[in-house]
C-alpha cells in the first residue's frame, strides 16, 4: 500500500469515535468540510462507503466497522511509535489524554492538577469526564482512572486511594416518610434513584455482601439518571435511596443530611487506580504524571476521605 493510502485514516477514526464531523473537526483543528473531504477520498480509495451520514446522525457502515477494527489498533501503534521516538529527548511534553469518571474528577484530579501543570508546562492535559467504560488504546487515551475491579488484566495499575465501601443512604425526610429497610430484600418496597450505565445502557444493580456472600439486585425507583453527582443531589432532596461510594457522601452523613442504611451489607471496593497500557510507560509525559500521582496520594486522601 502506498503512503497516500493512509490519508484520511486519522479523520475517519476521530469521526468514528465522536460520531460527529463537527466534533471531529474541532478535535483535529480543521474544518468540518476538510474532514468530510478526507473521508470521502479515503472511501474512494477503499472502494466502499465507510461512514453512514444522515441529517441527524453519523454512524458506520458494516465496512466501516470492519475498517475501524483493524485501523484503530494500527493507528495506536503508529502513535506509540511517534511518542517512543520523541521520548528519546526524555522531556515531558505533548498532549496527555485521560478518561476519568465524573465523580472522581473532583476528589482525585482537582487537588493535584495545578501543581502538575506548574511543574510540567510543556504537557497539555485533556480530561474526558465520562463514567462509561472505554478501550483507552482504541479511543486514543494515554491513561484512565477507574475502580480496580474495572481494570483489564493487561493494564498497569497504580493505586490512588485506599479501599472503601459502597453504601446505601437516604435523607431523614425520606426515611421518616417511607421507613428504614433492615435487609436488602426490603428494598422492593422502597424507591431507589436509579443509575443508567453509560457503556451498557443498563440500570446499575446494587451490590451487597452478606457474610462473604456477594449478590446484586435490581431496586425499583421513580427516577433514573446517568450522573453520580445528581444521584447524591436527588437523595439529599428526599427522592429516594441512593447507592454510592461512601467517600462521596461521607460529609453529608457526618452533617446528618444523609442517613446510612443497610450498613452490615455494604460491599468493599479495592479502591481507585490510575491505569495505562504497559507499552505507554516509556512516554515521558505519562511517566511524569504517574510519578506525580504517586507522590500526591497523601494529598488526595487528605483532601477527601477516600
Amino acid at each position: 500500500m502506498s503512503i497516500r493510502g493512509l490519508d484520511g485514516v486519522a479523520a475517519f477514526l476521530r469521526v468514528a469515535e465522536r460520531r460527529s464531523f463537527r466534533a471531529a473537526a474541532l478535535d483535529l483543528g480543521v474544518s468540518a468540510s476538510a474532514v468530510s473531504q478526507a473521508i470521502r477520498a479515503l472511501e474512494a480509495r477503499v472502494g466502499v462507503a465507510l461512514v453512514a451520514r444522515s441529517t441527524r446522525s453519523v454512524g458506520l457502515t458494516e465496512a466501516g466497522e470492519k475498517f475501524l477494527a483493524h485501523a484503530a489498533p494500527a493507528m495506536a501503534d503508529l502513535a506509540a511509535g511517534f511518542e517512543a521516538a520523541r521520548s528519546l529527548g526524555d522531556r515531558p511534553a505533548g498532549l496527555l489524554r485521560l478518561t476519568v469518571p465524573r465523580a472522581v474528577v473532583g476528589p482525585v484530579i482537582e487537588p493535584v492538577l495545578a501543581q502538575f501543570c506548574a511543574a510540567h508546562p510543556e504537557v497539555e492535559i485533556e480530561i474526558v469526564a465520562d463514567s462509561g467504560f472505554v478501550d483507552i488504546v482504541e479511543a486514543g487515551f494515554d491513561a484512565g482512572i477507574r475502580l480496580a475491579e474495572s481494570l483489564d488484566a493487561d493494564m498497569i495499575g497504580v493505586r490512588l486511594t485506599p479501599p472503601f465501601r459502597f453504601c446505601v443512604v437516604a435523607s431523614p425526610a425520606y426515611l421518616q416518610a417511607h421507613g428504614t429497610p433492615k435487609r436488602p430484600e426490603d428494598l422492593a418496597n422502597h424507591r431507589a434513584i436509579g443509575f443508567r450505565q453509560r457503556s451498557s445502557g443498563a440500570i446499575y444493580r446494587w451490590e451487597f455482601n452478606e457474610g462473604g456472600r456477594e449478590f446484586d439486585m435490581a431496586v425499583p425507583g421513580q427516577v433514573i439518571v446517568n450522573d453520580e453527582a445528581l444521584v447524591v443531589s436527588l437523595a439529599l432532596k428526599g427522592l429516594g435511596l441512593s447507592y454510592v461510594a461512601e467517600p462521596i457522601v461521607a460529609p453529608h452523613i457526618a452533617a446528618g443530611r444523609l442517613v446510612p442504611v443497610l450498613k452490615p451489607f455494604w460491599p468493599e471496593s479495592p479502591g481507585i487506580f490510575l491505569y495505562y497500557p504497559s507499552r505507554a510507560q516509556t512516554l515521558p509525559k505519562l511517566r511524569a504524571f504517574v510519578e506525580h500521582m504517586k507522590r500526591s496520594r497523601e494529598a488526595i486522601i487528605a483532601a477527601n476521605p477516600l
